[in-house]
């Protein structure tokens, strides 16, 4: 399944992708801010990730949509981003989502954002999505907020970064399928 946007594509990723992938996540100041990422990252970790992603799709139902959001000017992968841990009885999932620092702040977030929250309320019909970003992340709440995600309480000492072994509290987002439908109509 790739989902297009107008400046991304959003696409499985291919070994292919090692390169771009390495050169974005290998950055303490991107992968600190995410659980299972170690820091130095490798082009074995990136095909590691990769390969789970293959295995995932097999699974039927699927319980895990996981993209490469690839900048189409530049026929690269600038980051992750997915819907993990689906739950179609109860229409639940958390979403994640990473991007190499040379592309914070230039809205590519948003519109990769946009593109998985019509992904899951309008074709997977959930009805809840999750988050969970580090207290010490303001800007990763700061983006969620801007789609109507809600701060609905933190998880004390709640994970430790692979990246760099310290240990964080989590503030848990969430967002409701007819929150989303009144955002979308602003």
């Amino acid at each position: 399944m790739k989902i297009k946007t107008p400046r991304l594509v959003l696409r499985p990723t291919t070994l292919e992708d090692i390169p771009s992938i390495v050169r974005n996540i290998n950055n303490l100041n991107v992968s600190k801010w995410l659980l299972v990422v170690p820091h130095p990252y490798k082009a074995k970790d990136a095909r590691k990730w990769i390969e789970s992603q293959k295995e995932k799709l097999k699974k039927k139902p699927r319980e895990d949509y996981t993209f490469g959001i690839e900048l189409r000017s530049e026929h690269a992968v600038i980051g992750g981003i997915g819907i993990h841990h689906i739950d179609r009885y109860q229409g639940t999932a958390t979403i994640g989502y990473w991007l190499g620092q040379d592309y914070w702040r230039k809205g590519y977030g948003s519109e990769a954002i946009e593109s998985v929250l019509d992904l899951a309320f309008k074709k997977l019909k959930l009805r809840r999505l999750e988050a969970e970003v580090f207290l010490e992340n303001p800007l990763s709440g700061k983006l969620l907020g801007k789609y109507g995600f809600q701060r609905e309480g933190i998880k004390r000492k709640a994970a430790r970064s692979k990246a760099d072994g310290k240990i964080h509290d989590g503030i848990i987002y969430r967002l409701l399928r007819e929150e989303y439908k009144i955002k979308k109509k602003k």
